[in-house]
């Protein structure tokens, strides 16, 4: 007989399961509340009730309250039985500031924008266009130009949502023969600095659009790599820096269309000395139904900037187009590779 208090753990049907991912928005909604209204800032000194947090976050109390306990069951929450709520440590990752960037990444992922673009999602299949350009009617670089609040949240979320990633490749791959990096679309150097606190006798060239770079010294100056790092704003479309031994498009290439993709790298080939390397660091999809997170972001690329994921088969096509050779696929504790090529 079994004992009382002792479960079976099954998985749910297979109609629950369905069901569970069709409401997967609501999760991250509820996140996206928080995270606007700053309550892991306002519970930071302590335990609080909906009632104390209605005034400063401008909300209706009982309403706010519903939206805390829900938290709460998520495990985000803690409330007592006076109907107060604290931090637990799930939910203290939730802070402004906090390692790992999850407000900004949440506030980014989770926009209300991002919403929208989502909408038109059946037209982004049926066309092979973006959501983004059906809603808005721009790409979400332009909008992101234009709106500086979430270009800063964007700009902050890749560092959270590949945080993992650039000690991973700097670890990965044998950067110690190389003395001149040169960083294409490498926002604001998370990547670079990563690299270049491994081999402290290279040095770093980051380039990226204007509105993007003008956030790269707060990173780079704390790290102490403000006299190793030239930071030059550009437009990768146009041109990239020249002299480098090796040129790192990281989350690059899977923003864009095929054409586009051929316009960078073909400025990269340009740009580059006979010698020197390219390194696309992106997830690199694997064959058949294995599982991998590249797979979801796939789509999200469809939707949003209009590129793709793409697998060793489709990146070999695609360098070859450019006049690349694809030289082998190093993988990383994280989940991207280093797809390293060389001109052909």
């Amino acid at each position: 007989m079994e004992s009382v208090g002792q479960a079976t753990l099954e998985a749910p049907p297979f109609h629950v399961q369905l069901i569970q991912m069709g409401t997967g928005y609501w999760v991250s909604r509820i996140l996206y509340a928080a995270a606007k209204l700053d309550l892991a800032d306002h519970l930071a000194e302590g335990a609080k009730s909906a009632t104390e947090l209605a005034g400063p976050t401008r909300t209706h109390a009982p309403s706010l309250h519903r939206l805390m306990r829900t938290l709460a069951s998520l495990g985000i929450l803690s409330e007592d039985a006076n109907h107060r709520f604290t931090l637990t440590s799930l939910g203290h990752a939730l802070k402004t500031g906090a390692p790992g960037s999850a407000r900004a990444t949440i506030l980014f992922l989770a926009s209300d924008w991002w919403w929208r673009a989502w909408e038109p999602f059946l037209y982004a299949i049926e066309t092979g266009k973006t959501g983004m350009e059906k809603a808005f009617g721009m790409t979400e670089y332009d909008y992101l130009a234009t709106h500086p609040e979430e270009a800063s949240y964007c700009n902050e979320a890749m560092v959270g949502f590949h945080g993992a990633e650039p000690p991973a490749v700097a670890a990965a791959y044998d950067f110690s023969a190389l003395e001149t990096v040169v960083d294409v679309g490498g926002g604001t150097g998370n990547l670079l600095a990563a690299i270049l606190d491994r081999h402290p006798g290279a040095r770093g060239i980051l380039a990226d659009l204007p509105h993007v770079v003008r956030e790269a010294p707060a990173l780079i100056g704390p790290r102490g790599l403000a006299d190793r790092v030239t930071i030059e704003a550009i437009d990768f479309f146009k041109s990239v820096p020249g002299g480098g031994d090796v040129y790192l498009l990281s989350h690059v290439i899977h923003n864009w269309n095929e054409d586009q993709c051929l316009t960078i790298l073909g400025n990269c080939r340009k740009a580059m000395k006979p010698n020197s390397r390219l390194l696309i660091i992106e997830m690199v999809l694997p064959a058949g139904d294995t599982a991998h997170p590249g797979k979801l972001l796939d789509i999200a690329m469809l939707v949003m900037p209009g590129g793709q994921e793409r697998t060793q088969e489709e990146y070999d096509t695609l360098l070859s187009k450019a006049g690349f050779r694809l030289t082998r696929i190093v993988p990383t504790e994280s989940a991207v590779s280093v797809v390293e090529a060389v001109l052909a």
